[in-house]
């Protein structure tokens, strides 16, 4: 695509969460710092939330990599399972066989047994468990009753919880009431102010290998910001597309007028008024157009 016309390695803008690409917000940072605190004081469940692209699952993996070689780690990136299909899913984490028509009584058994036999080498247990808003209420309660299992001084298996704000309603319910009070350490996401955005798009032009001038200068910052209200995975979109336009004018520096056609062809989104009323998507595929015939032409691979 437009790596060799940059002069970057790989593309700097993608949505998939990649740990290398981890910037260190303070927001995030302090949530990685919740974590791992709430971890060695032994809690039972922590709670992180945030609105949708704000890094929820970045973090989550980048908690799994920086554990403490004395945790045990059980991960659940997609939890929309009934109580039976999250039991298996823990017992499959901590290799725990089951039998195929295993029950609540042996789960809880085998389940015992493995995070005994684990707390007897000295190590912690941790469920972390991504998009947890998507739990059914009854499957909710069910990892509660599998957090009842505890020592004299400490729980066998502590959980986190990463979710959109709806997990926080869901935890309201009055029938959950039990586990919402078992969360004692919980943290909230921030979105990106100005400047962060700014210095953000920056180091992910560097982490993916660019070298040049301010290819995304302060107005284009001001403008990603008030498009993606600071919310990184938009501020990835619109970059990904301005840069796509810049490419296919064969252009080094990414324009205002860049930006704001990638906000028109988003959206996700706010636009603002004054944007310029022109069709961006028309633009956008006849410049692209124009660049894969060049290259294609010149032998080079797309």
């Amino acid at each position: 695509m437009y790596l060799y016309h940059f002069g970057i390695k790989e593309l700097p803008f993608t949505l998939t969460p990649n740990t290398s690409y981890f910037f260190g917000l303070p927001s995030h940072k302090e949530a990685i710092q919740v974590l791992l605190t709430a971890l060695r004081t032994g809690e039972g469940f922590i709670k992180v939330t945030g609105e949708v692209g704000t890094g929820k699952t970045l973090i989550c993996r980048k908690l799994l990599n920086e554990l403490p070689q004395h945790f045990v780690a059980a991960y659940i990136p997609n939890p929309y399972l009934t109580p039976s299909e999250l039991r298996r899913a823990v017992a499959s984490e901590l290799n725990v066989v089951l039998t195929d028509h295993a029950d609540q009584q042996e789960f809880t058994q085998r389940i015992q047994q493995r995070l005994i036999q684990i707390h007897q080498e000295n190590k912690g247990v941790v469920l972390i468990i991504d998009e947890a808003q998507a739990l059914p209420v009854e499957s909710i309660e069910a990892l509660r009753l599998i957090t009842n299992l505890e020592t004299e001084s400490r729980k066998l298996l502590q959980v986190v919880l990463f979710g959109q704000p709806e997990l926080n309603d869901k935890l309201a319910l009055p029938e959950l009431r039990q586990l919402k009070q078992r969360v004692t350490f919980s943290y909230s996401l921030q979105i990106m102010d100005a400047d962060q955005v700014y210095q953000y798009v920056k180091h992910r032009m560097n982490v993916a290998g660019y070298r040049g001038g301010d290819l995304f200068d302060r107005k284009c910052c001001s403008l990603l910001y008030k498009a993606s209200k600071g919310t990184p995975r938009i501020v990835n979109v619109l970059c990904h597309k301005a840069l796509m336009l810049a490419f296919g004018e064969g252009m080094q520096k990414i324009t205002p007028l860049h930006i704001k056609l990638s906000i028109k062809d988003t959206e996700a989104a706010n636009q603002t008024s004054n944007i310029l009323l022109v069709s961006s998507i028309g633009i956008l595929v006849v410049m692209l157009s124009f660049s894969f015939a060049y290259f294609a032409w010149s032998g080079f691979e797309i």
